[in-house]
Protein backbone atom coordinates (compact mmCIF):
# COMPACT_ATOMS: atom_id res chain seq x y z
CA UNK A 1 0.00 0.00 0.00
CA UNK A 2 1.28 3.45 -0.91
CA UNK A 3 2.20 5.88 1.83
CA UNK A 4 0.30 8.61 -0.07
CA UNK A 5 -3.43 7.92 0.02
CA UNK A 6 -5.17 10.88 -1.63
CA UNK A 7 -4.73 14.38 -2.99
CA UNK A 8 -6.06 16.80 -0.36
CA UNK A 9 -5.80 20.14 -2.18
CA UNK A 10 -4.14 22.08 -4.95
CA UNK A 11 -2.96 25.62 -4.14
CA UNK A 12 -2.84 28.21 -6.90
CA UNK A 13 -1.42 31.71 -6.69
CA UNK A 14 -3.63 34.50 -8.03
CA UNK A 15 -2.99 38.24 -8.35
CA UNK A 16 -6.58 39.49 -8.43
CA UNK A 17 -8.96 37.45 -6.27
CA UNK A 18 -12.23 38.87 -7.66
CA UNK A 19 -11.05 38.17 -11.23
CA UNK A 20 -9.99 34.63 -10.28
CA UNK A 21 -13.30 34.02 -8.52
CA UNK A 22 -15.09 35.09 -11.69
CA UNK A 23 -13.37 32.24 -13.50
CA UNK A 24 -13.66 29.54 -10.85
CA UNK A 25 -17.20 30.41 -9.81
CA UNK A 26 -18.57 31.84 -13.06
CA UNK A 27 -17.08 29.42 -15.60
CA UNK A 28 -16.54 26.30 -13.47
CA UNK A 29 -19.57 26.68 -11.14
CA UNK A 30 -17.48 26.13 -7.99
CA UNK A 31 -18.89 27.25 -4.65
CA UNK A 32 -16.65 28.82 -1.99
CA UNK A 33 -16.12 26.85 1.21
CA UNK A 34 -17.02 29.22 4.08
CA UNK A 35 -14.77 27.41 6.57
CA UNK A 36 -11.53 28.98 5.28
CA UNK A 37 -9.90 30.55 8.34
CA UNK A 38 -8.55 34.09 8.44
CA UNK A 39 -4.98 34.13 7.16
CA UNK A 40 -2.33 36.74 6.48
CA UNK A 41 -3.44 36.84 2.81
CA UNK A 42 -6.79 36.77 1.06
CA UNK A 43 -8.00 33.67 -0.69
CA UNK A 44 -10.83 31.23 -1.17
CA UNK A 45 -11.25 27.47 -0.93
CA UNK A 46 -13.42 25.34 -3.20
CA UNK A 47 -14.49 21.77 -2.42
CA UNK A 48 -14.41 19.21 -5.22
CA UNK A 49 -15.40 15.91 -3.65
CA UNK A 50 -12.75 15.11 -1.05
CA UNK A 51 -10.27 17.51 -2.68
CA UNK A 52 -10.04 21.28 -2.62
CA UNK A 53 -8.64 24.11 -4.70
CA UNK A 54 -7.04 26.83 -2.58
CA UNK A 55 -6.67 30.20 -4.31
CA UNK A 56 -4.02 32.32 -2.59
CA UNK A 57 -3.74 36.00 -3.40
CA UNK A 58 0.04 36.39 -3.08
CA UNK A 59 2.92 37.72 -5.18
CA UNK A 60 3.78 35.18 -7.87
CA UNK A 61 7.46 34.18 -7.73
CA UNK A 62 7.21 32.95 -11.33
CA UNK A 63 5.73 36.12 -12.83
CA UNK A 64 7.19 36.85 -16.23
CA UNK A 65 8.13 33.26 -17.08
CA UNK A 66 7.10 32.05 -20.52
CA UNK A 67 4.59 29.20 -20.17
CA UNK A 68 4.05 26.54 -22.86
CA UNK A 69 1.09 27.19 -25.16
CA UNK A 70 -0.41 23.77 -24.35
CA UNK A 71 -1.13 23.39 -20.63
CA UNK A 72 -0.40 19.67 -20.83
CA UNK A 73 3.25 20.57 -21.31
CA UNK A 74 3.31 22.61 -18.08
CA UNK A 75 2.62 21.93 -14.42
CA UNK A 76 -1.11 21.54 -14.15
CA UNK A 77 -3.93 20.21 -12.02
CA UNK A 78 -6.40 17.80 -13.63
CA UNK A 79 -10.10 17.62 -12.78
CA UNK A 80 -12.94 15.37 -13.86
CA UNK A 81 -15.91 17.17 -15.43
CA UNK A 82 -19.32 15.93 -16.47
CA UNK A 83 -19.20 17.47 -19.95
CA UNK A 84 -16.07 18.66 -21.77
CA UNK A 85 -18.14 20.11 -24.64
CA UNK A 86 -20.18 22.23 -22.22
CA UNK A 87 -17.01 23.53 -20.62
CA UNK A 88 -15.56 24.30 -24.05
CA UNK A 89 -18.66 26.29 -24.97
CA UNK A 90 -18.38 28.30 -21.73
CA UNK A 91 -14.71 28.99 -22.40
CA UNK A 92 -15.55 30.03 -25.99
CA UNK A 93 -18.28 32.39 -24.74
CA UNK A 94 -15.83 33.95 -22.26
CA UNK A 95 -13.07 34.27 -24.88
CA UNK A 96 -10.76 31.93 -22.95
CA UNK A 97 -8.26 30.01 -25.07
CA UNK A 98 -7.97 26.25 -24.61
CA UNK A 99 -6.42 23.30 -26.36
CA UNK A 100 -7.70 19.76 -26.65
CA UNK A 101 -5.68 16.86 -25.33
CA UNK A 102 -2.99 15.83 -27.79
CA UNK A 103 -3.51 12.18 -26.79
CA UNK A 104 -7.00 12.11 -28.33
CA UNK A 105 -8.73 11.77 -24.94
CA UNK A 106 -11.88 13.75 -24.19
CA UNK A 107 -9.92 16.38 -22.30
CA UNK A 108 -9.08 20.04 -22.65
CA UNK A 109 -6.47 22.33 -21.17
CA UNK A 110 -6.85 26.00 -20.37
CA UNK A 111 -5.28 28.60 -18.15
CA UNK A 112 -7.00 30.60 -15.46
CA UNK A 113 -6.63 34.40 -15.47
CA UNK A 114 -3.30 34.02 -13.61
CA UNK A 115 -1.81 31.57 -16.12
CA UNK A 116 -2.27 28.47 -13.94
CA UNK A 117 -2.68 25.46 -16.26
CA UNK A 118 -5.75 23.30 -15.72
CA UNK A 119 -6.84 20.04 -17.35
CA UNK A 120 -10.46 18.92 -17.53
CA UNK A 121 -11.24 15.29 -18.38
CA UNK A 122 -14.61 13.67 -19.03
Amino acid sequence: MSLVQALRHVSLIVADLPRARGFYEGILDLIPNPSRPEMSFTGVWYDIGDTQIHLMCLPNPEQGLTRPAHGGRDRHAAFTVTDVALLASRLDAAGIHYTMSQSGRAALFCRDPDDNALEFVA
